[in-house]
């Protein structure tokens, strides 16, 4: 039986709403600084049904990481294979991750690289989740890269693999940098140095 099967059977209570709720808790407060009693003020449900609902905390906080992975990874994804030159859509992929931190009044940073910092490899099944957020947004950026050498936009001769996980530090980076320093034009100085390196 899955969660939204469990949750169905909680009068009013929207699965999908409940695990967005928790996500934004999660992400603001970190896996270990949101209580339980937070979260139950957050989804408008007594203890015992978030318990039946979701069979522990951990268990909640996989599936927000889960949704944060797929709607932040997902768009990331989205601006790199939407048509047009390969430099243009790595640039709006950089610039979409400062736009994003400066948005964030509350510089929560991002819900996977705090989440990589906070279990720090202590958590297999957290680790699994970051692995697979960070793998499929170097893949996509390696395959932008390599498009772009294909066209003459990139220099054929630089490796496409060590350019994408060097984009993808940048980008983490960027994030952590702006938790502390949210300055736009510091944030787009880097994105503009790390295009000079393709």
């Amino acid at each position: 039986m899955d969660y939204r099967t469990r949750v169905a059977r909680t009068k009013g209570f929207d699965p999908d709403v409940a695990v967005d709720q928790a996500m934004e808790l999660f992400w603001a407060n970190g896996y270990a600084n949101t209580t339980p009693q937070q979260l139950v003020e957050a989804l408008g449900i007594g203890r015992g049904s978030l318990y039946n609902a979701f069979t522990s905390k951990h268990n909640l906080y996989e599936l927000a990481l889960r949704r944060y992975h797929d709607r932040v990874t997902t768009r990331f994804i989205e601006v790199l294979d939407q048509p047009g030159p390969a430099r243009e859509r790595i640039r709006s992929a950089l610039e979409l991750i400062v736009t994003a931190v400066h948005e964030d009044q509350q510089r929560r940073g991002c819900m996977i690289a705090n989440a990589a910092v906070e279990f720090a490899g202590t958590d297999e099944a957290v680790n699994r989740l970051v692995r697979r957020a960070l793998h499929r947004q170097e893949a996509a950026l390696r395959s932008a890269i390599e498009e772009g050498q294909r066209a003459g936009e990139v220099d054929a001769d630089r490796d496409a693999a060590q350019l994408a996980a060097f984009l993808l530090a940048t980008i983490n980076g960027v994030r952590v940098v702006a938790k502390a320093d949210p300055d736009p034009q510091r944030l787009t100085g880097l994105v503009d140095t790390a295009m000079l390196l393709l």
